[in-house]
């Protein structure tokens, strides 16, 4: 099991890496991704990414929820919630 999650700069090295490009081009590439993404899921819509999983954009109802310091119940408004569905490939690979 890991100890640490992999940061921005190491994701960027070990995709420079893969890709066979410097950091710069991998970075505007990551980043690029990730406005593409946040632009559709914030619409509404879902974006897969083959291997990985599926992020959507779900909305949730009004509830009561509970305050566990006090204990006093209220109504919360309803929201949306992103979610991500992870891939069974990759549920997979981990499992192997």
């Amino acid at each position: 099991m890991a100890t640490k999650p992999m940061t921005k700069t190491q994701l960027v090295a070990a995709l420079a890496d893969k890709m066979d490009a410097d950091k710069k081009t991998a970075s505007a590439a990551l980043d690029a991704l990730t406005d593409v993404i946040t632009e559709e899921v914030s619409n509404g819509g879902a974006v897969t990414l083959p291997g990985v999983g599926k992020i959507m954009c779900r909305e949730r109802p009004e509830r009561m929820v509970r305050n566990p310091a006090t204990g006093e119940q209220f109504k919360k408004d309803a929201d949306k919630v992103v979610k991500m569905t992870i891939a069974k490939a990759l549920k997979d690979s981990v499992n192997t």
